[in-house]
């Protein structure tokens, strides 16, 4: 028989797993954001600053570095939007 009290557990575990699934999610979301940072912006200074000549800062690095900052803001933000679909 049945726990009269027992109701409304099945369903708080499905949510509790919904919300965990949505923060692993936004999680990588975010984490790909910190390596598009790190692939724009990072490597690029490291790169230039091992040569030991400096030819200065082109166009084409000056557009990859911010096309790479703009998808990490958007993933970021992405990220952030997918936090707000966690269920109280």
């Amino acid at each position: 028989m049945s726990d009269p009290f027992d109701f409304g557990k099945e369903e708080r575990k499905l949510l509790l797993v919904h919300n965990e699934r949505t923060k692993l999610r936004a999680n990588a979301l975010d984490r790909l954001s910190s390596a598009s940072v790190a692939a724009g912006f990072i490597a690029p200074i490291a790169s230039m600053s091992n040569n030991g000549v400096t030819f200065g800062i082109s166009v084409s690095i000056v557009a990859s570095t911010t096309a790479w900052i703009f998808t990490a803001l958007v993933l970021h933000f992405a990220a952030q939007l997918m936090l707000g679909k966690l269920r109280p």
